[in-house]
């Protein structure tokens, strides 16, 4: 599975592509950052940032997306900016059909470190391991993005897989996975009698 990680910014937005599968050796193929002026207007910075990530897109074609989730910071601008990226990616990811995932820090951090409090140079480390990378990759918005990207491989990528495999169920029977009954309400009666009811 090829997943493209963003480490959403609008000054620096970190950007990682990973391949791998739970369970096997990942492998980098491309990390960098996109960055835009701080001086320049927002709407021109945004279009910066989408003209960069229609070409890491289009390079790379992934199979599915991963974003840090936005959190609430005391600096609204910074807020502002990083969720101003995230939806860009996810409108483009959207137009190419790709399923997207937002993994909060602490996620990330608990996948890559096996502790949800790990610092960025520990996220750093671990990344610089788990790729075989001969230094770590920098600045940190790169290593974010790559931390983001295994955590996708090694959970969203499962559960995505989980999550098709219940579409694919749906689609062929028309029942939800498992022959699991719809509920019925206490006191109601159900449409079609359970196999070995007797009739009243």
């Amino acid at each position: 599975m090829r997943v493209l990680a963003v480490d959403p910014g609008l000054t620096r937005c970190g950007v990682g592509v990973v391949d791998g599968v739970p369970g096997r050796k990942l492998t980098l193929v491309e990390v960098g950052v996109i960055r835009t002026p701080s001086g320049d207007p927002t709407p021109k910075r945004l279009v910066a940032v989408e003209d960069e990530m229609r070409l890491w897109f289009a390079r790379h074609r992934p199979e599915s997306v991963a974003i840090e989730r936005v959190f609430a910071d005391t600096n609204v601008s910074t807020v502002m900016g990083t969720a101003q990226v995230t939806g860009i990616v996810m409108i483009m990811a959207e137009r190419l059909g790709l399923p997207v995932t937002l993994h909060t820090p602490t996620e990330v951090k608990a996948a890559v470190s096996g502790s949800g409090r790990a610092d960025k140079a520990q996220v750093t480390t671990m990344v610089t391991r788990l790729l075989g990378l001969d230094k770590a990759p920098k600045p940190a918005d790169a290593a974010d993005a790559l931390a983001l990207a295994i955590c996708h491989v090694w959970r969203g990528g499962t559960q995505t897989r989980l999550d098709q495999a219940r579409a694919d169920v749906l689609a062929r029977t028309g029942t939800r996975p498992g022959g699991i009954p719809r509920r019925v309400p206490p006191g109601a009666r159900s449409a079609r009698p359970l196999p070995g009811a007797q009739p009243r």
